[in-house]
């Protein structure tokens, strides 16, 4: 029994490596390359652990840190979907519920039940801990965007509504403060 948990486990964890090999739109704040998502995932759970006491509700930093961890594992299947980018919703929504279903799937049945939920909660986007982590997961692109004079804006042709109504909407929910904090840089930018 025991080892078909670690066989389950390990070819979880082996599934995964995968992340490190979906290339998001966006650069890594030196502009040297693009990122991907494994990197992507580290990252905005730092971001959490380093931004939590600006959460405008009480979280539990640990269960953020989890969805933050977990939440981009569909794109291995279903690839990464620029926020800025063309898209059907309904359709890609239903690629990341089977690609989390397959992938969550590898694990040990609480295991799997566990994470798979966690991961529906980060989607809904409902519950004070998954508000926040959704905040989260929308800043650390815009840093990186900023650190790097627009990074990708101009790629896609972002303007500062679209940032507003896109990420800034989402950002201000879970955490108002980074947003403000944020928006006169964004300002800045756009200014120029």
């Amino acid at each position: 029994m025991a080892e078909d948990r670690l066989s389950k486990q390990f070819d979880f964890l082996t599934e995964v490596d995968k992340l490190k090999s979906v290339l998001r739109a966006n650069t890594l704040c030196g502009a040297s390359r693009r990122e991907n998502s494994g990197e992507h995932s580290w990252h905005i759970a730092l971001y959490a652990m380093i931004l939590a006491e600006h959460a405008n509700r009480p979280i539990q930093i640990e269960r953020v840190m989890k969805m933050l961890l977990i939440h981009d594992l569909v794109e291995i299947d279903v690839g990464d979907v620029p926020i800025h980018g063309n898209h059907d919703t309904s359709v890609l929504e239903q690629r990341e519920r089977a690609a989390a279903d397959r992938i969550f799937g590898l694990l040990p049945a609480d295991q799997r039940d566990t994470y798979r939920d966690l991961w529906h909660e980060f989607e809904a986007a409902e519950t004070d801990d998954a508000i926040f982590a959704k905040s989260i997961d929308r800043v650390q692109p815009v840093v990186s965007n900023l650190a790097t004079n627009g990074g990708t804006w101009p790629d896609f042709k972002v303007t500062e509504e679209q940032l507003e109504n896109r990420v800034g909407v989402k950002v201000k929910r879970g955490a108002p403060a980074i947003w403000n904090h944020l928006k006169g840089q964004i300002s800045a930018y756009f200014a120029t």
